[in-house]
C-alpha cells in the first residue's frame, strides 16, 4: 500500500470514528407534559379531567402515559413489566395547586414526592394519594385530616388495593 493510500485510509477511518461519536438529535424530552381536557387514563380509560386531585404521568422515550391519579400511575408502575430505566415519573404538587384542577406548571418528580394517604379527599377510583414536594405541607395535611405521610418507596400494591376507608392512619 502506497503512502497516499495509507493517508486516505487513515483520514477515512478518522472520519468514521468522528461520525460515530455524534449523537443524533431526537427531539425527546424527559420533561413532564400538560394534561389536556380529553386525555384518557392509561389504565382505566376514563377521561382524566373528570376527576379532582393530583394526576400522574410516565415520560419515556417511547411516549407519555397519563393517569387519572397518582395511585393509578403508581399501581401501573409497580407492575414489574412496566419498570423501564429511562422512565421519568411525575405527579402534581398539591402544596401549590388547587385540588379540583391541578396546575400542570407544578408537576414534580414522583420519586422524591411526599404522599398523604387517608385524607378523605375525593379523587379518582380507589385509594387517594395527595402528592407534595414539601414535607411540611404534607405533614400539615396529614395532621389536619387524620392521614399519614408516605415516601415513594413505602407505596406498594397491597397499600393501593385496600378499600379507601382503610387507608387512614389507624389501619
Amino acid at each position: 500500500m502506497g503512502f497516499k493510500t495509507r493517508v486516505i485510509a487513515a483520514l477515512l477511518v478518522g472520519l468514521l470514528v468522528t461520525a460515530c461519536d455524534k449523537v443524533p438529535e431526537s427531539g425527546f424530552s424527559e420533561s413532564p407534559v400538560a394534561f389536556h381536557r380529553n386525555d384518557e387514563c392509561h389504565v382505566c380509560g376514563m377521561v382524566i379531567s373528570e376527576f379532582p386531585g393530583p394526576k400522574g404521568q410516565v415520560v419515556e422515550r417511547s411516549g407519555v402515559k397519563k393517569f387519572c391519579s397518582t395511585a393509578e400511575m403508581l399501581g401501573w408502575w409497580l407492575q414489574p413489566e412496566n419498570h423501564h430505566d429511562d422512565a421519568k415519573l411525575y405527579v402534581h404538587d398539591m402544596g401549590r395547586s388547587p385540588w379540583d384542577s391541578p396546575n400542570d406548571a407544578h408537576l414534580i418528580d414522583a420519586r422524591s414526592a411526599f404522599y398523604v394517604i387517608g385524607t378523605g379527599l375525593k379523587g379518582a377510583m380507589g385509594v387517594v394519594l395527595a402528592s407534595f414536594a414539601d414535607e411540611a405541607k404534607a405533614q400539615k395535611v396529614a395532621a389536619d385530616s387524620g392521614g399519614r405521610v408516605l415516601r415513594f418507596e413505602q407505596i406498594d400494591l397491597a397499600l393501593l388495593q385496600q378499600p379507601a376507608g382503610m387507608a387512614h392512619s389507624g389501619h
